[in-house]
């Protein structure tokens, strides 16, 4: 079986000091279609280079380990002249190094497409490179909201939660669906959530659009209990609501209102929230529990909550934060760290949630790890709702052929 032309059209750089090995990558780029590959034995010339080319590179594929400037040091300044090359890592260092340097990559606002060990495959290059996107020229800034505006988007209803399924990761049902706010702008359009819940809950203001998508939420999950589905809705909490005595009574009372009770519902919320000793908070989220909802830990790994702290709350279910998701795949320590929650999880005798699911690789990996639940684009894009009840039918009617 022949490996696909997926460099046709690109130009790489190779940064390589042992000889034969880099000759080996130039003939692997070529074959796979490579319109231009320039070479350099250390980072200082591959930097001459990265200045220079015209056209630019697009993908660079660097060792770490070399002579004169090394590769971490050339990553950073890829970074700093502003280079739009993607970096493909391949080194023979320890995983846990190469994912350090991976996450230093992104943080230098470098492209990288991943991280291999040596050595290279023509098998393992054609997949990393299959990866690549030619980057989209700069956008404007998007247009700021003021709190004012936004507030008489609120009171307009033009807010609507978008659902993004929750999917058992060993029969591929729809167990579930987060809830994610979305602004249909009658000038703008969408509008992405993170253009106004800062502003929200900067200035206080989250209450009401929370309460807004909880109740449309409630709505949309008592329909689906109608057709017989039994998915139940997540919603997201703001831990400035967490401060607010009497918070679960109203919760408790708004669904009850819309047909649904405390079970259907999962409340999440964030480490910050789970670690905190704020009297208030410890109470609202036990009463949510003494209720009946289901709460959630959001962006597990991210903060700092321990076992003792996750055990101090009934919390039933933590999600794992997408980027452990993304990097477990090339091992290393966010591999245990992936592997880790997963244990906790099981200890704690709470549902894992792998969140972010954007590869068929992330998918293997996620199975073979024993995941019982995954959430992401690679799945299931969020959609408005009345697409998510098209793909519950759908999957409903896949379960009952079988």
């Amino acid at each position: 079986m022949s490996t696909p032309l997926v460099a046709t059209g690109l130009r790489f750089l190779v940064v390589e000091d042992q000889g034969f090995q880099r000759w080996t990558l130039e003939q692997m780029l070529r074959s796979l279609g490579a319109a231009q590959v320039h070479s350099a034995e250390e980072g200082r010339q591959a930097l001459e280079v990265v200045r220079c080319a015209d056209p630019p590179v697009d993908v660079i594929v660097t060792d770490l380990n070399m002579p004169g400037m090394d590769g971490i040091e050339f990553i950073r300044h890829v970074g700093e002249c502003g280079s739009r090359a993607a970096i493909l890592l391949v080194s023979e260092q320890d995983p846990t190094l190469l994912a350090s340097v991976a996450a230093m990559t992104e943080a230098y606002g470098v492209g990288l497409l991943q991280a291999l060990r040596k050595p290279l495959t023509p098998q393992k290059l054609a997949a990393a490179l299959a990866r690549y996107h030619k980057p989209v020229e700069a956008a404007e800034a998007p247009r700021a909201f003021t709190l004012r505006e936004i507030d008489a988007g609120i009171r307009n209803d033009e807010f609507a939660p978008y659902f993004q399924a929750k999917v058992s990761l060993s029969s591929g049902n729809i167990e579930g669906a987060e809830a994610l706010a979305r602004w249909h702008h009658p000038q703008f359009g969408l509008v992405a959530p993170a253009r106004f819940i800062s502003v929200l809950e900067s200035n206080g203001k989250i209450d009401a659009m929370t309460m807004a998508v909880l109740r449309k939420s409630a709505v949309q999950c008592r329909a689906w209990r109608a057709r017989g589905f039994s998915t139940t809705v997540s919603v997201n909490l703001s831990l400035t609501l967490l401060d607010e005595v009497g918070l679960a009574d109203r919760f408790d009372d708004a669904i009850a209102e819309e047909g649904l009770t405390p079970a259907d519902v999962v409340l999440e919320v964030t480490e910050t929230a789970a670690t905190s000793h704020v009297a208030h908070v410890l109470e609202n989220l036990s009463r949510m529990r003494m209720k009946g909802f289901g709460l959630s830990i959001d962006d597990y790994g991210t903060g700092y909550a321990s076992m003792q702290q996750l055990a101090r709350i009934p919390f039933t279910e933590l999600k794992i934060d997408q980027s452990f998701v993304h990097s477990a795949v090339n091992g290393g320590s966010s591999r245990a760290m992936l592997e880790s929650s997963l244990e906790i999880a099981a200890k704690l005798g709470i549902t894992a949630v792998a969140e972010g699911v954007s590869t068929a690789e992330e998918l293997t990996l996620l199975r073979e790890l024993g995941c019982p639940y995954g959430q992401g684009n690679y799945l299931i894009e969020p959609l408005p709702a009345a697409e998510f009840a098209a793909i519950l039918a759908r999957h409903a009617l896949v379960r009952a052929v079988r």
